[in-house]
């Protein structure tokens, strides 16, 4: 929807910019990192960072800020208005008790997917991963199986976007590579992926279908590469993760 300039404030955007700023990576940040990632100038990036710890959404050491966990509020309140969490989880608990694996959910935000719910069994990533957390669409199982439901030029335009530097060996990295995985995802309506995002981790994914058959969110199970195949994933896990697909179909509008 199209505002009027007078309508956009200018300095809200900006604090949401900064708060963008911080990330799993990017955890302390000085004013001129900031102003860097933002584009905004120093002064403008300085009062946005000391509004922010004013208020208590950061903190600040002398040299770094950095995020404080009161800034959770603002999409954990999110999270909680969002039916699919609420109606998801007894589904993703009811598996993971199951299969004795972590099971999670997410949805496509631009070029990252993000947790929106998760029932975890053991660690099996090295990042911690609860809801709110995210990871890059096109290397991940859940990421692919959103982005097969896509137009194939917005997915092209989606992978434009996106640092396709390798995570691991195991890695693809080439966008036609990439593109031609999720044409795949596509045909077989689920997606495998070994190793990419992390050695020692594979995942499964299927997508969440709305009652208006509209892929609105994605749910996997991520294993350890030591104690599960590709070719168990498959014969075991998938049919699982089918059987939610089903279930909830129906409830999802």
């Amino acid at each position: 929807m199209a505002i009027k300039s007078t309508d956009f404030l200018g300095s809200f955007a900006k604090g949401l910019a900064v708060i963008e700023a911080f990330s799993g990576d990017t955890t302390r940040l000085t004013v001129s990192d900031v102003a860097r990632l933002t584009s905004l100038d120093r002064s403008a990036a300085r009062r946005c960072l000391l509004t922010l710890t004013e208020l208590g959404y950061a903190k600040y050491d002398g040299k770094y800020f950095s995020l404080t966990p009161k800034v959770l509020r603002l999409g954990i309140g999110a999270l909680a208005a969002m039916p699919l969490p609420q109606i998801i989880q007894p589904w993703l608990d009811q598996l993971s008790s199951k299969i004795g694996e972590s099971v999670s959910a997410s949805i496509l935000d631009e070029t990252e997917i993000v947790y929106v719910a998760r029932a975890a069994q053991h660690r099996v990533m090295s990042i911690g991963v609860m809801p709110g957390a995210r990871l890059p669409a096109h290397s991940t199982s859940m990421g692919r199986v959103l982005l097969a439901a896509l137009p194939e030029d917005d997915v092209r335009a989606v992978l434009e976007r996106s640092d396709l530097s390798p995570k691991t060996v195991h890695s693809i990295s080439d966008k036609d590579a990439i593109l031609d995985r999720i044409r795949q995802v596509r045909e077989n309506k689920y997606e495998c992926v070994d190793q990419e995002i992390e050695i020692g981790l594979r995942s499964i994914a299927v997508p969440i279908y709305s009652s208006h058959n509209v892929v609105i969110a994605a749910i996997n199970v991520g294993v350890s590469a030591a104690q599960r195949s590709v070719e168990n994933l498959i014969a075991e896990v998938l049919p699982e993760l089918r059987s939610i697909q089903k279930n909830v179909r129906g409830l999802l509008r």
